[in-house]
């Protein structure tokens, strides 16, 4: 029976994440770790394994088990009674067991507390172990391990003289109380008491994060300092299982459930002390029990701090908790950053123009007239001519304006709220202030999110309160209606579905912007201010079949000049409605989001040597429709673009300052002609710069026809890649 390979990525995870990792080379060092007590560590390996296969049994996710959720509380459970007992088929027995309740107590946290979207940590490690620990002291067949007697004829049996004679010179080495402190702490996260055990993790720490490394120093040693200034025993963190409690909070707080930045060190520090105080009143309590704290002072801190952060009222101050996990500080980090400055903008969601065409902004925010005080954040568009005018002829009927009778779009989807469609038109002059904002419709896109058209023409909106909206659906058209002596559109932005809420501050995002010239400037998020001349994207047919990636769809791609097999993509979605490509021959992943006439693509996982990733660098973010001579530019994730080799120096300051970018640039064909052609050739960079200066660059090359996507070519250095499409 072939074993999947997602049980195998569960038993490596198991150890990882421990340190919250995922990282192959971080487990190659742990798994030996646990090894240096040689029956300690075959215990926990056998723990892990047997609670996988229960949990496989029982039907639980495949995916939590792969990412060793439910193995890595059994691993240290076994590593625990592997290292307190001597080892006997009772003992072998009893682990079994505890990896049976390990699982069940971890499963049933994952329900009381995971509903606050709260991890369950270690905590399922700690309780089982207390019991263990108590209930064991009546087991007269279990005997207390004496091999810590023997450790060198235990290291000899394992690696020889060579190992031994590691072991014992670094246990020797003349370094100061603090540092060989942090060593023991480190090493005693796995039950490993010894400086050797420390250093080799720290080496696996410093592989797997830069952040993480420097929080588990800040951590330690800020706990060292807070030790010292109370006058408590030095000896609670050196020499006991307390130290790691400090080092797993700091990494917990400051890299991996917040994202790294200078708030999330602060509030590190400042959370060491009430673990130490924690460790301590525990202890007091424990010692009557003649029990451990184990880890149980950095659950309670992580939790409660993780627990109050839910209940700030929208001002982050600084912290901000991941919005998809990457199981890495800086992956955290470098893709919020990333994400933040693309969309962070509009992050309630993206609010499109209500209408087709060109119109332009007589009254912008904090406007000459009407928009004051509390009603600042809003918008009066109208159309105009060539000549600047918004009627045509004597301008004194409503018919005369150009912007009467347009159609009034939904800006976003959402649900309809309110309706008001029986107040008539305005002869031009005039107003209706007793019914001031005329015809209206009100949509709800979200929670304290709402969107007003105001002014509509009497009977025109088709829509009823409770109706469903997709963005760009017709609402009704543009009238005359309450305060309006000349036809426009009011449009605006607010928290509470009423009619006449006060307005809120949000952009709108793509749209082309010009000031009464020719050219146009793609607005990935802003607000149109007055006198500008705005317009939805309008999608380009070539283009659209190009980049609009549907799930479902295949794409294949032959290499000119290469007998290989065919590249082939297929769009997906995964569970949580994430949209993203995969490539079937490496199995190499590319997430995107697809707004109306934008495409972007927002993170890569899997092989950069593959044509995916590529394809993830040339398509990063495309617009679907055509502008002549239109330039787009972007930024990608830090990580995604450079050597992980070349951004370890970068790490360490990254939560402070990047000083490497990644720079996109795409261009559009100028066009002589007015008429959209169907074949386009759309080319850009990929530019890699070390504070601010170009250090290489990449460049690719787009052929659109009128079926689509017809060749993609990309250039690295000398290197060039051309793919034909075939489907």
């Amino acid at each position: 029976m072939k074993v999947p390979v997602w049980f195998w990525k569960g038993l490596l995870n198991s150890y990882t994440q421990v340190f919250f990792s995922e990282n192959k080379i971080f487990a190659a060092i742990l798994i030996p770790v646990s090894f240096i007590d040689g029956y300690a560590g075959l215990f926990g390996l056998i723990s892990v394994l047997f609670t996988n296969i229960v949990a496989y049994i029982f039907g639980l996710d495949p995916k939590k088990i792969q990412k060793g959720y439910y193995g890595f509380n059994s691993l240290l459970v076994g590593l625990g009674l592997g290292i307190q007992f001597e080892p006997a088929l009772i003992l072998l027995f009893i682990v079994l067991l505890a990896s049976i309740l390990t699982l069940f107590i971890s499963v049933s946290l994952e329900g009381v507390i995971g509903k606050y979207y709260l991890p369950h940590l270690s905590l399922p490690f700690v309780f089982v172990l207390w019991m263990l620990v108590l209930s064991t002291r009546e087991f007269d067949a279990l005997n207390l391990n004496e091999r810590w007697i023997y450790t060198l004829n235990d290291l000899y049996i394992i690696g020889g003289s060579s190992l031994v004679s590691v072991y014992e010179w670094w246990n020797q080495l003349a370094i100061s109380s603090p540092i060989k402190s942090y060593f023991l702490s480190l090493g005693a996260i796995l039950f490993q008491y010894s400086v050797f055990s420390g250093v080799l993790l720290s080496i696996g720490l410093l592989i797997y994060s830069r952040i993480a490394f420097t929080l588990s120093l800040i951590g330690f040693f800020s706990a060292w300092a807070f030790y010292g200034l109370i006058g408590a025993e030095i000896s609670e963190v050196g020499y006991s299982y307390v130290g790691f409690n400090f080092i797993l909070t700091a990494i917990a707080v400051g890299g991996f459930f917040i994202i790294p930045n200078i708030y999330s060190y602060i509030w590190a520090v400042i959370l060491v002390p009430l673990v130490a105080i924690i460790a301590i009143s525990v202890s007091s309590v424990l010692s009557i029990f003649q029990l451990p704290v184990y880890a149980l002072p950095f659950n309670i801190i992580v939790l409660v701090f993780l627990y109050v952060l839910k209940f700030r009222t929208g001002k982050e101050r600084g912290l901000f908790t991941w919005f998809v996990q990457r199981n890495s500080p800086e992956k955290n980090l470098y893709s919020f950053l990333n994400y933040r400055d693309r969309f962070h903008s509009y992050s309630r969601g993206a609010v499109k123009l209500p209408f087709f065409g060109e119109w332009k902004v007589t009254q912008g925010h904090n406007g000459s007239y009407t928009h004051k005080g509390d009603w600042q954040h809003a918008w009066d568009f109208e159309m105009v001519d060539e000549n600047g005018k918004t009627y045509k002829g004597s301008g004194d009927y409503p018919e005369d304006y150009y912007c009467y009778n347009k159609s009034v779009l939904a800006p976003a989807d959402g649900t309809v709220e309110e309706v008001i469609n029986d107040i008539d038109d305005n002869v031009i002059g005039q107003k209706n202030l007793a019914e001031n904002w005329g015809n209206t419709v009100v949509i709800k896109h979200g929670d304290f999110f709402y969107s007003k058209l105001s002014h509509l023409k009497k009977g025109s909106i088709e829509v009823k309160p409770g109706d469903k909206v997709r963005t760009g659906d017709i609402l009704g058209v543009c009238g005359n209606s309450g305060n309006s002596p000349y036809p426009h559109l009011h449009f605006q932005i607010q928290e509470t579905p009423y009619i006449g809420s006060k307005t809120l501050k949000h952009p709108l995002a793509n749209y082309y912007s010009s000031e009464g010239s020719t050219e146009k400037n793609l607005v990935n998020s802003g607000i149109p201010e007055e006198d500008e001349i705005v317009t939805n994207i309008k999608t380009h047919s070539s283009l659209k079949k190009a980049f609009d990636m549907v799930p479902g769809r295949i794409v294949e791609f032959q290499m000119e000049n290469s007998d290989a097999e065919s590249v082939i993509w297929e769009v997906k979605v995964d569970s949580s409605l994430n949209h993203y490509i995969e490539c079937r021959q490496t199995g190499s992943k590319v997430y995107f989001k697809n707004e109306p006439a934008m495409h972007h693509f927002l993170y890569f996982d899997g092989d950069r040597s593959s044509l995916l990733y590529k394809f993830y660098l040339s398509a990063y973010k495309v617009s679907l429709g055509f502008e002549n001579g239109l330039i787009l530019h972007d930024t990608y994730p830090v990580h995604l673009v450079f050597n992980p080799n070349k951004i370890f120096i970068q790490d360490f300051i990254a939560p402070f300052h990047r000083y490497l970018n990644g720079v996109y640039t795409l261009n559009y064909p100028q066009q002589n002609t007015g008429i959209q052609s169907s074949e386009l050739e759309l080319h850009g960079t990929t530019e890699k710069r070390r504070f601010g200066k170009v250090i290489s660059e990449m460049s690719f090359l787009f052929l659109v026809d009128g079926k689509g996507l017809r060749e993609f070519h990309f250039t690295d250095r000398n290197q060039k890649w051309v793919a034909i499409c075939v489907r």
